[in-house]
C-alpha cells in the first residue's frame, strides 16, 4: 500500500508517448547542457542557504568517455532543496535510508539533504571519488569514501569503518557491470545486503544517452526491491529528476520504466520555480510494481 498522501493527489502515468508530447511541448530554455560552467575549475554555489565551493574537472566535462559524465555538470539544486516536496510529504524523513544513483563529481545532492536523513549513500563510477572526495572535505567536516565498490562477484560484503560515524558515504557502483545485491552492509545490524532498507532512490539527471536505459532502469529496479524482505509495511520510492534534451531518449525511458514500475509526474503545484513548467526539468516518482502486488 502507498503510504504517501502525495500519489492520491496525482494522475498516474498511462502512456509514455502522451507524457513525452505533454512535457516538450512546452517552452524548453537552452541550458547548455545543465551544466553551471563546463569552463570553471570552481564553482561557488548557494544551496539551502549554505555556500558551496564545488570543484569540477573542465577535462571530464568535455570528454566522450564510454561511461559518461552523469552528475558531473550542474546538479538540479531545486531539487536538492531539503524543503522540496518529498519531505513536505513525508517520503523522505529524518529516519530513512536514501540512495542517489549518478551523484558525480560534486556530490552536491548528497551534501544539501544527508543531514536530514538517517542515511545517505551516493554512487557512481569509481572515476568520480577524487574529486568527490576533495568538494565533500570542502564542505563537511567528516565523510566516508568507502574502500568497497559493488561488485558483480557474489562475495559476502564487508561492512564499512564502524569508527567513522558518517550518515554519509559514497559507493562505487556501475549499471552496467555491477550488482547491487553485493552491496556493502551499510545498515547497523544488517547480516546480509538483502536486509538493507531503502526507502528512497534518487537520480538526478542521470538520463542523457538511450545506451544507458537499460541498464539504469534495472539498477533502480534492483534496489528498489533489495530491501522487500526486510519489511513489508514500507515501499521504497524511485524519485528521478532530469533536464529535458531529446524526446526519442525520454520516451525510450520512460516506457522501459514503466514496465517496473507505476510512476506519476509531479506537478508545478509541487515543484520549487527552478523545476516548474518552463524551467527545461521534470521530476518523476515511481513505485516499483511488484511492491504493490
Amino acid at each position: 500500500m502507498i503510504n504517501s498522501n502525495l500519489f492520491h493527489e496525482l494522475e498516474k502515468i498511462v502512456d509514455a508517448a502522451e507524457e513525452t508530447f505533454l512535457v516538450f511541448s512546452q517552452s524548453i530554455p537552452s541550458q547548455d547542457l545543465g551544466f553551471v560552467d563546463p569552463k570553471a575549475a570552481t564553482l561557488e554555489l548557494e544551496l539551502a542557504g549554505k555556500n558551496l565551493s564545488i570543484l569540477q574537472s573542465p577535462t571530464l566535462l568535455a570528454s566522450n568517455r564510454k561511461g559518461g559524465t552523469t552528475g558531473a555538470g550542474q546538479p538540479l539544486l531545486a531539487a536538492a532543496s531539503p524543503d522540496n516536496v518529498f519531505f513536505r510529504k513525508g517520503i523522505i524523513k529524518s529516519s530513512s535510508t536514501v540512495i542517489e544513483l549518478g551523484c558525480g563529481v560534486s556530490g552536491i545532492v548528497g551534501l544539501a539533504l544527508a543531514h536530514r536523513v538517517s542515511r545517505y549513500l551516493a554512487t557512481d563510477q569509481e572515476y568520480v571519488s577524487k574529486f568527490l572526495k576533495q568538494n565533500w572535505d570542502n564542505n563537511i567536516v567528516t565523510q566516508d569514501i568507502s574502500k568497497h565498490r559493488v561488485s558483480k562477484k557474489k562475495k559476502r560484503p564487508q561492512a564499512s569503518d564502524p569508527g567513522n560515524t558518517s550518515n554519509l558515504r559514497f559507493l562505487a557502483l556501475d549499471w552496467e557491470t555491477d550488482s547491487v545485491h553485493s552491496l556493502p552492509v551499510l545498515v547497523d545490524g544488517a547480516d546480509k545486503a538483502e536486509e538493507l532498507v531503502i526507502d528512497a532512490v534518487i537520480a538526478c539527471d542521470c538520463i542523457y544517452n538511450e545506451s544507458l536505459i537499460a541498464p539504469f532502469v534495472r539498477t533502480c529496479a534492483d534496489l528498489c526491491q533489495l530491501g522487500n524482505g526486510a519489511r513489508s509495511d514500507v515501499l521504497t520510492y524511485c524519485i528521478v529528476a532530469q533536464q529535458l534534451r531529446s524526446p526519442g531518449v525520454f520516451e525510450a525511458w520512460l516506457d522501459a520504466f514503466m514496465d517496473l514500475f507505476m510512476v506519476w509526474r509531479i506537478p508545478d503545484a509541487l515543484l520549487s520555480d527552478g523545476l516548474k513548467g518552463g524551467s527545461g526539468y521534470v521530476v518523476h516518482a515511481g513505485v516499483l510494481k511488484l511492491e504493490l502486488e
